[in-house]
């Protein structure tokens, strides 16, 4: 993706990350509820240094974990995108599709309508032949959303994953969805 360019959808806009962005951001990522399926809310600076990696990953790779903004509002909602695994895990390498919605996004659909423009772009733009997902089992909303976007899920992907402690967290579950299946979805 082009610097300045944007992804569009009927209600949502995902961007590059801006400096204004931060402090939405941080209170999303402080967040009790929003982090329930996280090991550790994040800190204002550790929030600001997630904004950094991914707005630099998306320079690094022209697609990422994008901002999102609520088209009519101008409201930051969140994060939405693409991301290559950096963990050894037995369906690595692979580049995941994820989001994290403020909870006053929840319920409305927009990270369903988010992650599917970002699957779209992996698969249109950048040639992706799979994406996948990941999350941790009690996750309901999260797997609502894979199933909504037609991901499969892979039983005999399921890991612990290596970056979480142990405990009720390590364990996630797998869905993967390849290109010809979005399209013939998207049809």
């Amino acid at each position: 993706m082009p610097p300045d360019a944007a992804l569009n959808t009927e209600r949502l806009l995902l961007r590059r990350w801006r400096a204004a962005d931060r402090e939405t951001f941080a209170a999303l990522n402080a967040d009790p509820e929003v982090m329930a399926h996280f090991p550790a809310r994040l800190s204002r600076e550790e929030s600001d240094a997630m904004m950094d990696r991914l707005e630099a990953g998306i320079e690094a790779d022209g697609f990422g974990f994008w901002a999102v903004e609520e088209r009519g509002s101008g409201l930051l909602l969140g994060a939405t995108g693409l991301n290559r695994v950096g963990f050894a895990a037995p369906f690595v390498p692979a580049v995941e599709v994820g989001w994290r919605f403020v909870r006053a996004g929840w319920g409305h659909g927009f990270a369903t309508e988010a992650a599917g423009a970002a699957l779209s772009f992996g698969f249109d733009s950048v040639g992706l032949d799979e994406i996948v997902a990941m999350a941790v089992p009690h996750n309901a909303r999260s797997l609502a959303v894979m199933d909504r976007l037609g991901m499969q899920r892979d039983p005999d992907g399921d890991f612990d994953h290596p970056r979480v402690p142990a405990g009720p967290l390590q364990r996630h579950v797998l869905y993967r969805i390849g290109a010809a299946a979005w399209r013939g979805r998207s049809a």
